[in-house]
């Protein structure tokens, strides 16, 4: 539910009614509003897939619209530094800045990193659409000539998977994710993220280590909706810190 208040959030920020349309309609009749807004309607049919009362759906995009008495929620992004010195991006969704912000700080305080102003290091990344798909489900070749053809910028292999990425826009990353799907292939992911222009290479086994754990606990606080770094941490260190 926190993923459709935050979207549905996100929505009003850019002056959508998704939030008036869902609530003056049954569960079909909230749909035609969520096609407009693909990251609205993504959470919308994950919760649905989850098997969410509708009731609750709705209830979540009007408390994220601010249509539910005395509760309003904004979008807001800190950013800072953590461990080894890698820049940190956390977007949130809030209705209290005050108390998220104190909270967040401490999370990177507490594992030797700050928060800093305002664009001290959005800087270095820049805003994309990826789509994530696994290696075993098309080959890069047929990927790359299928992406690029829907309108991608990219692909690139990271581990097990293709990351397809695209320009950062809801609609385009939609259409080369559906483009996809014709295929008879469903993605990992699909969503905008932030790419890091350079990354800081982390060859220190406690360094990393602390790292990840304040990633983890940025990304686990409730009003977290994203959490983007610069870090390329070892293979060798990420292997063992996993197996512990």
């Amino acid at each position: 539910m926190t993923e459709i208040v935050q979207s549905a959030a996100q929505v009003k920020g850019k002056g959508g009614s998704s939030g008036s349309a869902a609530a003056g309609g049954d569960a079909e009749g909230a749909d035609g509003d969520e096609l407009l807004n693909p990251r609205l309607r993504k959470a919308v049919d994950d919760a649905r897939a989850a098997n969410m009362p509708f009731d609750n759906v709705k209830r979540a995009i009007m408390k994220g619209t601010g249509q539910l008495p005395g509760v309003s929620y904004e979008e807001i992004t800190y950013e800072g530094y953590g461990p080894g010195s890698v820049a940190v991006i956390v977007e949130c969704t809030t209705d209290n800045k005050n108390r998220t912000f104190s909270e967040i700080r401490k999370i990177f305080t507490s594992h030797g990193g700050n928060t800093g102003t305002a664009g001290c290091v959005s800087y270095m990344f820049k805003n994309k659409g990826m789509i994530v798909v696994k290696k075993e489900d098309i080959s890069e070749d047929d990927l790359m000539n299928l992406a690029l053809e829907a309108g991608a910028e990219d692909v690139r292999t990271v581990g097990d998977v293709y990351e397809v990425i695209t320009n950062p826009d809801m609609n385009e990353l939609d259409a080369v994710k559906k483009a996809i799907e014709a295929k008879g292939i469903t993605p990992e992911s699909a969503d905008l993220t932030m790419i890091p222009d350079t990354e800081v290479s982390i060859t220190d086994e406690h360094t990393a280590e602390t790292l990840m754990n304040m990633l983890e606990a940025l990304d686990d606080h409730d009003d977290t909706k994203n959490v983007y770094d610069n870090s390329n941490i070892d293979e060798a260190i990420m292997a063992k810190l996993e197996a512990k």
